[in-house]
Parts: C-alpha cells; structure tokens; sequence
C-alpha cells in the first residue's frame, strides 16, 4: 500500500472536506430555516461542486467511498489508496 501520496492528494482532499463542512452546516441551518431561498442556493451550489470535486479527486487518486458510492478501477484499486486512518 502506498502510504506517501503528493501533496495535491491532501490539498483536494482538505478541500472536499471543508465544502462538506460547509454542506453539512446549511443542512442544520435550513433544518430551522427552510424558507432561506439564498440559504438553499447555497446549499445546491456547494453539493454540485462536493460531486465535482470527488468526481476530479478520484479520477487522480481513486475512490473515496465503498459500497457503490465511488466507482473502482481495474484491477480493483481499493487496496491502493491509504484507508481513512491513514491521511
């Protein structure tokens, strides 16, 4: 398994995971708010760009997610990435 992974492996990854933050927060804010039409615009815009950037982060470094969510290479690759303990 191939623990040393370039520096752009971390960058887009600490990028996913700051728009999730921020998906994740306008999930909790319109949970009370649901009328906040900007609030929702916000929300779509940032789970669009979540799927584009998974979608670019795998193509460079394989799958993010198991059990269907993220498509696997041939031969199956998820033994080629490190497992979430090790990022």
């Amino acid at each position: 398994m191939n623990n040393k992974m370039p520096p752009e492996f971390y960058a887009m990854l600490e990028d996913i995971q700051a728009n999730d933050f921020v998906i994740l927060e306008l999930n909790l804010y319109l949970n009370t708010h649901p009328h906040d039409y900007a609030a929702i615009q916000q929300f779509n815009e940032a789970s669009l760009k979540s799927m584009e950037m998974k979608i670019e982060f795998e193509k460079q470094f394989g799958p993010l997610m198991n059990y269907g969510k993220s498509f696997s290479g041939y031969p199956w690759d998820w033994k080629d990435t490190p497992w979430p303990w090790q990022v």
